[in-house]
Protein backbone atom coordinates (compact mmCIF):
# COMPACT_ATOMS: atom_id res chain seq x y z
CA UNK A 1 0.00 0.00 0.00
CA UNK A 2 1.49 3.62 -0.90
CA UNK A 3 1.49 6.04 1.93
CA UNK A 4 -2.10 7.19 2.56
CA UNK A 5 -3.77 4.48 0.84
CA UNK A 6 -5.01 1.13 1.52
CA UNK A 7 -6.03 -1.84 -0.73
CA UNK A 8 -9.68 -1.59 -1.83
CA UNK A 9 -12.55 -3.48 -0.41
CA UNK A 10 -14.47 -3.49 2.99
CA UNK A 11 -12.47 -6.39 4.22
CA UNK A 12 -8.93 -5.45 3.59
CA UNK A 13 -6.38 -5.71 5.81
CA UNK A 14 -3.11 -3.88 5.24
CA UNK A 15 0.03 -2.73 5.61
CA UNK A 16 2.38 0.21 4.33
CA UNK A 17 3.90 -0.42 1.56
CA UNK A 18 3.03 -4.27 1.35
CA UNK A 19 5.18 -5.22 4.39
CA UNK A 20 5.45 -4.67 7.94
CA UNK A 21 7.18 -1.14 9.20
CA UNK A 22 8.44 -0.78 12.27
CA UNK A 23 7.91 3.03 13.69
CA UNK A 24 9.75 4.60 16.52
CA UNK A 25 7.49 3.56 19.49
CA UNK A 26 6.69 5.05 22.40
CA UNK A 27 8.84 4.02 25.50
CA UNK A 28 6.73 1.67 27.07
CA UNK A 29 8.33 0.64 30.04
CA UNK A 30 6.44 3.48 32.14
CA UNK A 31 4.12 4.80 28.96
CA UNK A 32 6.04 7.84 29.18
CA UNK A 33 5.18 10.80 26.38
CA UNK A 34 6.75 9.63 23.01
CA UNK A 35 10.25 11.54 21.86
CA UNK A 36 9.83 13.12 18.75
CA UNK A 37 12.86 12.40 16.36
CA UNK A 38 10.60 14.24 13.48
CA UNK A 39 9.91 10.82 12.59
CA UNK A 40 5.91 10.66 12.00
CA UNK A 41 4.15 9.32 15.32
CA UNK A 42 2.44 5.93 13.53
CA UNK A 43 -1.23 4.94 13.26
CA UNK A 44 -3.05 1.79 13.02
CA UNK A 45 -6.22 2.63 12.40
CA UNK A 46 -9.02 -0.47 12.88
CA UNK A 47 -12.28 0.14 10.52
CA UNK A 48 -14.78 -1.89 8.84
CA UNK A 49 -15.33 0.59 5.78
CA UNK A 50 -12.41 1.13 3.54
CA UNK A 51 -13.23 4.83 2.13
CA UNK A 52 -12.05 5.79 6.26
CA UNK A 53 -9.04 4.30 6.22
CA UNK A 54 -8.02 5.53 2.54
CA UNK A 55 -9.57 9.13 4.11
CA UNK A 56 -7.22 8.96 6.76
CA UNK A 57 -4.06 8.00 5.06
CA UNK A 58 -4.72 10.81 2.88
CA UNK A 59 -5.16 13.03 5.99
CA UNK A 60 -2.01 11.84 7.72
CA UNK A 61 0.40 12.09 4.57
CA UNK A 62 -1.03 16.10 3.61
CA UNK A 63 -0.16 16.73 7.00
CA UNK A 64 3.05 14.96 7.29
CA UNK A 65 3.50 14.75 11.42
CA UNK A 66 1.44 11.30 11.37
CA UNK A 67 1.62 8.11 9.48
CA UNK A 68 -0.92 5.17 8.58
CA UNK A 69 0.79 1.89 9.12
CA UNK A 70 -1.82 -0.31 8.62
CA UNK A 71 -5.47 -0.66 8.30
CA UNK A 72 -7.49 -3.91 9.19
CA UNK A 73 -11.24 -4.26 8.76
CA UNK A 74 -11.87 -6.03 12.26
CA UNK A 75 -10.72 -6.69 16.00
CA UNK A 76 -9.59 -10.19 15.08
CA UNK A 77 -6.17 -9.80 14.07
CA UNK A 78 -5.46 -6.26 15.95
CA UNK A 79 -2.79 -8.59 18.67
CA UNK A 80 -0.87 -9.75 15.63
CA UNK A 81 -1.03 -6.54 14.01
CA UNK A 82 0.08 -4.48 16.76
CA UNK A 83 3.03 -6.95 17.56
CA UNK A 84 3.95 -6.74 14.02
CA UNK A 85 4.24 -2.61 13.34
CA UNK A 86 4.21 -1.49 17.20
CA UNK A 87 2.23 2.00 16.54
CA UNK A 88 2.50 4.54 18.51
CA UNK A 89 -1.05 4.96 18.58
CA UNK A 90 -4.27 2.45 17.70
CA UNK A 91 -7.11 3.93 16.49
CA UNK A 92 -10.14 2.22 16.43
CA UNK A 93 -13.72 2.52 15.13
CA UNK A 94 -16.77 1.93 18.24
CA UNK A 95 -18.77 -0.28 15.61
CA UNK A 96 -16.95 -3.39 14.48
CA UNK A 97 -17.63 -6.80 13.03
CA UNK A 98 -16.79 -9.94 15.55
CA UNK A 99 -14.84 -8.79 18.45
CA UNK A 100 -16.65 -5.78 20.02
CA UNK A 101 -14.77 -2.87 20.09
CA UNK A 102 -14.51 -2.01 23.94
CA UNK A 103 -13.51 -6.09 24.39
CA UNK A 104 -10.60 -5.73 22.00
CA UNK A 105 -9.41 -2.48 23.35
CA UNK A 106 -9.35 -4.39 26.70
CA UNK A 107 -7.52 -7.36 25.70
CA UNK A 108 -4.85 -4.82 24.17
CA UNK A 109 -4.69 -3.04 27.38
CA UNK A 110 -4.29 -6.15 29.39
CA UNK A 111 -1.68 -7.63 26.30
CA UNK A 112 0.18 -4.15 26.68
CA UNK A 113 -0.30 -1.80 29.47
CA UNK A 114 1.87 0.84 27.63
CA UNK A 115 0.16 0.95 24.44
CA UNK A 116 -2.10 3.78 23.98
CA UNK A 117 -5.64 3.91 21.69
CA UNK A 118 -8.08 5.97 20.65
CA UNK A 119 -11.63 5.45 19.50
CA UNK A 120 -12.87 7.22 16.60
CA UNK A 121 -17.14 6.86 16.01
CA UNK A 122 -19.95 8.00 13.92
CA UNK A 123 -21.98 8.21 16.80
CA UNK A 124 -22.12 10.37 19.44
CA UNK A 125 -23.34 8.89 22.52
CA UNK A 126 -22.38 9.78 26.07
CA UNK A 127 -22.37 5.89 27.08
CA UNK A 128 -19.91 5.13 24.36
CA UNK A 129 -17.55 7.54 25.92
CA UNK A 130 -17.79 6.48 29.51
CA UNK A 131 -16.95 3.28 27.80
CA UNK A 132 -13.70 3.93 26.29
CA UNK A 133 -12.51 6.12 29.17
CA UNK A 134 -13.24 3.23 31.25
CA UNK A 135 -11.70 1.01 28.92
CA UNK A 136 -8.18 2.81 29.16
CA UNK A 137 -8.61 5.43 25.89
CA UNK A 138 -6.33 8.15 25.49
CA UNK A 139 -9.44 9.60 23.44
CA UNK A 140 -12.21 10.16 22.02
CA UNK A 141 -13.16 11.67 18.09
CA UNK A 142 -16.44 12.23 16.47
CA UNK A 143 -16.24 11.38 12.38
CA UNK A 144 -17.89 14.74 11.88
CA UNK A 145 -15.02 16.10 13.45
CA UNK A 146 -12.91 18.26 10.98
CA UNK A 147 -9.60 15.95 10.09
CA UNK A 148 -7.54 18.96 11.56
CA UNK A 149 -8.93 18.45 15.02
CA UNK A 150 -8.00 14.62 14.97
CA UNK A 151 -4.69 15.32 13.89
CA UNK A 152 -4.70 17.24 16.83
CA UNK A 153 -5.77 15.37 18.91
CA UNK A 154 -3.53 12.13 17.72
CA UNK A 155 -0.27 14.52 18.20
CA UNK A 156 -1.79 15.12 21.77
CA UNK A 157 -2.17 11.56 22.91
CA UNK A 158 1.45 10.76 21.40
CA UNK A 159 2.78 13.85 23.26
CA UNK A 160 1.04 13.28 26.25
CA UNK A 161 1.48 11.91 29.97
CA UNK A 162 -0.64 8.89 31.87
CA UNK A 163 -4.00 9.68 32.48
CA UNK A 164 -4.44 11.75 29.94
CA UNK A 165 -7.90 11.79 27.91
CA UNK A 166 -8.42 13.97 24.50
CA UNK A 167 -12.09 14.44 23.08
CA UNK A 168 -12.83 15.93 19.64
CA UNK A 169 -14.55 18.76 19.53
CA UNK A 170 -17.84 17.31 18.68
CA UNK A 171 -17.45 15.00 21.91
CA UNK A 172 -16.09 17.68 24.25
CA UNK A 173 -20.00 18.44 24.41
CA UNK A 174 -20.77 15.91 26.13
CA UNK A 175 -19.03 16.29 29.29
CA UNK A 176 -19.97 18.27 32.59
CA UNK A 177 -16.53 19.91 32.14
CA UNK A 178 -13.74 20.57 30.09
CA UNK A 179 -10.95 18.81 31.24
CA UNK A 180 -9.78 17.57 27.81
CA UNK A 181 -6.25 16.46 27.74
CA UNK A 182 -5.83 17.23 31.49
CA UNK A 183 -4.10 13.65 33.01
CA UNK A 184 -5.53 12.42 36.41
CA UNK A 185 -4.29 8.81 38.13
CA UNK A 186 -8.41 7.94 38.45
CA UNK A 187 -9.96 7.61 34.53
CA UNK A 188 -13.17 8.55 36.30
CA UNK A 189 -11.18 11.90 37.33
CA UNK A 190 -10.38 12.59 33.73
CA UNK A 191 -13.81 13.24 32.38
CA UNK A 192 -17.27 12.62 33.29
CA UNK A 193 -20.06 12.87 30.59
CA UNK A 194 -23.84 13.60 31.50
CA UNK A 195 -24.86 10.41 31.15
CA UNK A 196 -21.93 9.31 33.73
CA UNK A 197 -23.58 11.49 36.59
CA UNK A 198 -26.73 9.39 36.71
CA UNK A 199 -27.35 6.82 39.32
CA UNK A 200 -28.21 2.97 38.07
CA UNK A 201 -32.02 3.79 39.47
CA UNK A 202 -32.07 7.00 37.28
CA UNK A 203 -30.48 5.05 34.40
CA UNK A 204 -33.31 2.64 34.81
CA UNK A 205 -36.03 5.44 34.68
CA UNK A 206 -34.21 7.13 31.67
CA UNK A 207 -34.24 3.68 29.96
CA UNK A 208 -38.25 3.40 30.67
CA UNK A 209 -39.53 7.47 29.91
CA UNK A 210 -37.29 6.82 26.61
CA UNK A 211 -39.57 3.73 25.67
CA UNK A 212 -42.49 5.72 26.21
CA UNK A 213 -43.56 4.56 29.70
CA UNK A 214 -45.60 7.04 31.99
CA UNK A 215 -44.76 7.79 35.64
CA UNK A 216 -47.24 4.97 37.09
CA UNK A 217 -46.16 2.45 34.69
CA UNK A 218 -42.55 2.81 35.58
CA UNK A 219 -43.72 3.04 39.29
CA UNK A 220 -45.35 -0.24 38.76
CA UNK A 221 -42.33 -1.91 36.88
CA UNK A 222 -39.78 -0.72 39.61
CA UNK A 223 -42.19 -1.17 42.77
CA UNK A 224 -41.65 2.21 43.33
CA UNK A 225 -44.41 5.23 44.03
CA UNK A 226 -44.94 7.66 41.12
CA UNK A 227 -43.51 10.49 43.70
CA UNK A 228 -40.47 8.41 43.77
CA UNK A 229 -40.18 8.53 40.64
CA UNK A 230 -41.02 11.90 40.01
CA UNK A 231 -37.48 12.60 42.24
CA UNK A 232 -35.86 10.70 40.38
CA UNK A 233 -36.87 12.63 37.00
CA UNK A 234 -36.16 15.87 38.41
CA UNK A 235 -32.97 15.14 39.80
CA UNK A 236 -31.96 13.80 36.21
CA UNK A 237 -33.30 16.71 34.49
CA UNK A 238 -31.44 18.84 37.02
CA UNK A 239 -28.07 16.88 35.96
CA UNK A 240 -28.77 16.48 32.59
CA UNK A 241 -29.73 20.28 31.85
CA UNK A 242 -32.58 19.65 30.54
CA UNK A 243 -36.31 21.21 31.03
CA UNK A 244 -38.87 18.63 30.38
CA UNK A 245 -39.97 15.05 30.04
CA UNK A 246 -40.23 14.99 26.35
CA UNK A 247 -36.47 16.24 26.16
CA UNK A 248 -35.62 13.45 28.77
CA UNK A 249 -37.56 10.75 25.62
CA UNK A 250 -35.43 12.35 23.54
CA UNK A 251 -31.86 11.84 25.31
CA UNK A 252 -32.88 8.72 26.38
CA UNK A 253 -33.24 7.80 22.52
CA UNK A 254 -30.29 9.51 21.15
CA UNK A 255 -28.28 7.55 23.49
CA UNK A 256 -29.64 4.33 22.48
CA UNK A 257 -31.19 3.71 25.76
CA UNK A 258 -34.62 2.61 25.25
CA UNK A 259 -33.38 -0.21 22.60
CA UNK A 260 -32.05 -1.97 25.69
Amino acid sequence: MNRGSTSSGPAADTVADGRPRRASPIDRSDASPRRFTGEPVSVLCVDDHSMVIDGLGACFASDGRLRLVGGLSSAERLPAAVAALKPDIVLLDVELPGIDSFEAADRLRHADPGRRFAFLSGHLRSGCVDAASRSGAWGYFAKVDPPSSLVAGLLEIARGRPGTFVAGPSVQGLFTHASNGCPADDPSERMQTRLGQLTVRELEVLRLIGKGRSRCEIASELARSPKTVDGHQERMMKKLGIATRNELMRFSIREGLAEA
